[in-house]
């Protein structure tokens, strides 16, 4: 049951960001990287529309939702267009991000290679379908 709301707030309450669904191009391809790279297995499927979507859980209960549409508009993922620019995984700290390089290498996943600015550290990588992602360390 939800708390009672006061006067206080001028919105109502958020919690956090449930799941983050990313469009595909061919599910089955796109679920072997996404349970490779990061090392989960899905846990749902969703099939209730004119898509498929697989579910990946995260460790902080969230999940990544991998959704192929029947009818497709063909075009490649462009952060520069309006819409999702990246996806972010946290981790815990840099060394985090130097494991990880090494990873993506093993699986030969291209990637930036640990980028630093004043407000953390970042290693970025694409998917097969071009949609960016990337590991990040707040600083």
């Amino acid at each position: 049951m939800c708390p009672p709301h006061t006067q206080e707030f001028l919105v109502p309450h958020i919690t956090g960001i449930d799941h983050l669904a990313l469009t595909v191009t061919d599910i089955r391809a796109s679920l072997e990287f996404y349970e490779t790279v990061l090392g989960i297995e899905s846990d749902g499927e969703m099939t209730d529309g004119p898509f498929v979507r697989r579910l990946l859980p995260l460790p902080d209960g969230s999940h990544l939702g991998l959704t192929q549409h029947e009818v497709a508009s063909g075009a490649s993922f462009d952060p520069t267009s309006p819409g999702l620019d990246h996806v972010g995984f946290a981790c815990e700290c840099r060394n985090d991000l130097l494991e990880w390089a090494n990873h993506l290498e093993k699986l030969g996943v291209h990637h930036s290679g640990v980028q630093d600015a004043e407000y953390g550290s970042a290693l970025s990588f694409k998917d097969p379908d071009g949609n960016a992602l990337e590991f990040f360390v707040a600083a």
